[in-house]
């Protein structure tokens, strides 16, 4: 039984590459499907809440925040009059911006399994958006479970907005030891 446990842990320890590469094609993969999403109207309606309510996005929207809550759609609903509003708003233009940025990261990071020259902007990218998207924890109330009545409410209940955001954690210890092994791999070049 001993060599077997051996045998799993030589194997399991030989890994390292492998789970480092794989780390770099999940962020390729959803970076590339949610920056894609922010092409359709439903997307972009769904990000207002956070970029309406964030201090450092906020500008990029016509309108005050508050104002979004009147203007919701849900997933797949068209309402005409919502739908001017977020035209008027810059709701799709900076939908289509950040997904285009969020395309790009995610490719320069997996670019970064061939050239960590152009990984390393990659990562440190991905390293701003995530601590950003983090950021929408303390700044947009939809985060959190609303006061309807049953008394489960607020910190620490997570909404569906919250859960979406909280995810991001994982993406930054990812970005983060990818880093750490490009920045590793840069070293070795420069000082040889």
């Amino acid at each position: 039984m001993k060599s077997k446990v051996i045998a799993f842990l030589e194997f399991a320890s030989n890994l390292r590459q492998t789970g480092l590469n794989l780390i770099r094609v999940a962020i390729l993969i959803v970076f590339v499907w949610i920056g894609g999403l922010k092409f359709t109207h439903y997307e972009a309606d769904g990000i207002v809440p956070f970029v309406a309510n964030s201090p450092f996005m906020s500008f990029f929207y016509a309108k005050e925040a508050p104002e979004y809550k009147e203007y919701k759609n849900k997933e797949g609903e068209l309402v005409l009059k919502n739908r001017q509003w977020h035209e008027a708003n810059r709701t799709y233009t900076f939908s289509y911006g950040l997904g285009c940025l969020i395309m790009s990261i995610g490719i320069l990071v997996f670019l970064g399994m061939f050239w960590p020259k152009v990984g390393i902007f990659g990562e440190l990218l991905c390293i701003i958006m995530t601590i950003g998207t983090l950021s929408f924890l303390v700044t947009t109330p939809e985060c959190w479970v609303p006061n309807l009545g049953s008394g489960e409410h607020g910190f620490p209940l997570l909404s569906g907005a919250g859960r979406l955001v909280v995810k991001d954690t994982v993406i930054l210890a990812g970005a983060i030891t990818l880093l750490s092994d490009t920045a590793g791999k840069l070293l070795k070049q420069f000082k040889n």
